[in-house]
């Protein structure tokens, strides 16, 4: 037996399953399991992916600036409180390595990302999963489940896979009611899904203890680039900033998040399809009997009457083309998730069930 072991808590992570993309021997498929936009980046984010390409020989901004800026003047922030990383999840990483470590728990919903327990496994820490009412976050809940060991508290709002969401005051008395020494992180990769909702930046603005963090990969239509940012009280920002590393984002990511968060005209475009095929995805699957909540993202999340029934609908689903995600590792056996993806996509989506409901 080797001597050489990791970390506590790092043998406890499971490997992590991303939505799938491919099916051997179909055709024409169509992935509705990673809550892409199939409407793509921005023109102008596209421009500056090559624009990017002459730059590729100098390391990128270490203070990530132009960008940082940018979403400032976007969304009517302060530029200096703002970080950028690998994606939201390598802020959420970020926050779990300088809160979070042996003898110190962080707070989740029962229905959730999962890198919310990775990274804090990760770090030594110890993870709380508290139920959910309905799936919708339970904020008296989640106060009942808060010690003086809990350093960090999660929720998404709208919440990831259900779709669901908090109200703003829910929101703010969580804030609240947390032990002093805890920060309340509000995963924010759905709120552009929302016309006029700013994330609960205000709450960031008003209190010492709540971080927001946002991501490029959702609406913004960047997912492979990577890149996500958090918006938080300067003196959490500081202490992010400590253990990030100076060239963590690519130019070439850097140069199309900024062009992509300065073409709010795409971004309205994006949500008003997605909203307009998500009432319409829901409706057309609820007049065959598969209901799904009220969802403010750009996905629904489907329920049946077994986990059985679910694990046969991706099944039928996977054999006509259309790649969805089955939520047993949400907790969520019941469940089926499907992005919202393009008209032709949401016909088929629509077609396929009522034959697999009909079968």
């Amino acid at each position: 037996m080797t001597l050489i072991q990791p970390q506590p808590g790092i043998m406890d992570i499971a490997l992590y399953q991303g939505g799938k993309a491919h099916v051997d021997g179909v055709a024409n498929v169509v992935k509705l399991s990673s809550n892409e936009n199939p409407l793509g980046p921005a023109p102008a984010a596209i421009e500056a992916v090559k624009a990017s390409v002459s730059a590729l020989t100098l390391y990128p901004s270490s203070d990530h600036g132009p960008l940082r800026r940018a979403i400032a003047e976007v969304h009517g922030l302060d530029a200096d409180r703002i970080i950028c990383g690998v994606g939201s999840d390598e802020v959420i990483a970020f926050l779990c390595q300088a809160y979070v470590g042996p003898g110190s728990e962080v707070v989740h919903t029962e229905h959730c990302f999962g890198m919310y327990r990775i990274s804090t496994l990760a770090a030594g820490g110890t993870p709380v999963e508290v139920p959910e009412r309905e799936r919708v976050t339970d904020v008296d809940a989640i106060l009942a489940a808060c010690t003086d060991n809990t350093r960090l508290v999660f929720i998404a709002n709208p919440n990831n896979p259900t779709g669901t969401m908090i109200s703003q005051a829910e929101v703010a008395r969580l804030a609240d009611g947390l032990p002093e020494g805890a920060l309340l992180v509000l995963d924010g990769a759905y709120v552009e899904f929302i016309e006029g909702f700013d994330g609960h930046a205000g709450l960031v603005d008003s209190r010492s203890n709540v971080v927001m963090t946002r991501t490029f990969s959702k609406i913004y239509g960047l997912g492979g680039l990577r890149i996500g940012w958090g918006y938080g009280p300067a003196h959490v920002i500081d202490v992010l900033n400590r253990v990030r590393g100076p060239f963590n984002v690519s130019s070439t990511a850097l140069m199309a998040a900024e062009a992509a968060v300065r073409d709010q005209d795409w971004v309205a475009h994006c949500r008003a399809e997605n909203a307009r095929w998500r009432a319409w995805l829901a409706e057309a699957l609820a007049e065959v009997g598969v209901p799904s909540d009220t969802s403010c993202t750009n996905y629904i999340l489907c329920r049946f009457a077994s986990a059985d029934e679910a694990r046969a609908c991706v099944d039928h689903l996977q054999g006509h083309g259309l790649l969805v995600r089955y939520t047993a590792s949400f907790n969520l056996p019941h469940g089926v998730r499907i992005t919202i993806g393009d008209e032709a996509a949401c016909r088929r989506v629509a077609d396929a069930m009522r034959a697999f409901k009909s079968s």
